[in-house]
């Protein structure tokens, strides 16, 4: 039988972790974050010497935009904190969308962040940049190692401990074992986009370049930012629990949908909503927003002004 996506993680007797990578996914893992940063470094030159579209661009914002957030309307908002409630096809549909984004299978991108906030910035925690301490080389270090080079050395967040309400939705197992096609879609689809609209081999090579590579570059490097820089630098308007060093960085507001609001974040995880105050744009927020009007979202955890009030910074 098929089981809510929204229970809470069990926090049982098992293991934090169970093992660590296949060599196989060690590979693939490898080549879909060193090629996408190749081509996003090289980005410049190549819009320079004119193999930049418009069509270019238009697939490239919609793959951003569906599999960003994906990644945080889905795997984060709703998967992981169980922001709100979503009727079965969209459940499925942001769960697709989040795996777009290539960032891993969807069961243990939630497990790995539950994880991350069961024991943030404290010996625990998967991918704290405070890992190796507070001292000028002693951060930069960790900034790279909570940005990308978590990912190379892990040992596999325990899946059953963490995430077994996804374990045991038969939809989602089913997008989690889909996870390989998705990513051939993900990586090709512009391209096959790209060619069909312009009728060209240079269309569809354009748009495997921007739509694919490059797009997939800069999800990454700004979903990985939440967990470097939004771990070190910006405000700190709500208190959290001691150790955790979660802040809020505003100038990645817009291309983040809204996560990098990450202080109230984790104040307050389950909130639909992360930037609550005067002037913080919170995109993701305004989608789970039209979903509950629409009638495929419901109960859904807005902010509550006396719980913010109670858990901001007194000065």
């Amino acid at each position: 039988m098929t089981t809510t996506a929204e229970a809470a993680p069990n926090a049982g007797p098992k293991p934090l972790t169970e093992g660590p990578q296949a060599r196989g996914v060690l590979i693939a893992l490898y080549a879909f974050v060193v090629i996408p940063f190749l081509a996003v470094l090289a980005a410049v030159p190549v819009a320079w010497g004119g193999w930049l579209s418009w069509t270019d661009i238009a697939i490239g914002a919609v793959f951003y935009v569906v599999s960003g957030l994906g990644i945080t309307v889905g795997f984060h908002r709703y998967f992981t904190h169980g922001s709100f409630k979503a009727k079965r096809w969209l459940r499925v549909a942001l769960a697709v969308a989040g795996s777009l984004a290539i960032e891993g299978n969807i069961i243990q991108w939630v497990a790995d962040h539950r994880r991350h906030h069961m024991f943030s910035d404290q010996e625990g925690d998967p991918h704290s940049p405070w890992r190796y301490g507070t001292g000028y080389w002693a951060l930069t270090k960790g900034l790279w190692f909570a940005h990308m080079g978590w990912m190379f050395s892990r040992e596999l967040s325990n899946r059953e401990r963490f995430a077994p309400d996804l374990l045991a939705d038969e939809d989602i197992d089913r997008v989690d074992k889909a996870f390989p096609a998705l990513v051939i879609f993900s990586t090709l689809g512009p391209a096959l986009i790209g060619g069909l609209v312009t009728w060209s081999w240079q269309g569809a090579l354009t748009a495997f370049f921007w739509a694919g590579i490059v797009r997939i570059g800069l999800l990454h490097h700004i979903t990985w930012s939440i967990n470097s820089v939004c771990h070190v630098y910006g405000e700190r308007p709500f208190e959290v629990r001691n150790g955790d060093k979660a802040s809020n960085f505003w100038p990645l507001a817009l291309v983040s949908f809204g996560e990098s609001w990450h202080n109230l974040h984790h104040a307050d995880p389950t909130c639909a909503r992360h930037g609550v105050l005067r002037g913080q744009i919170d995109i993701s927020a305004r989608v789970i927003w039209l979903f509950e009007k629409t009638g495929a979202a419901w109960a859904v955890k807005w902010p509550n002004h006396e719980r913010l009030a109670a858990k901001m910074t007194k000065a």
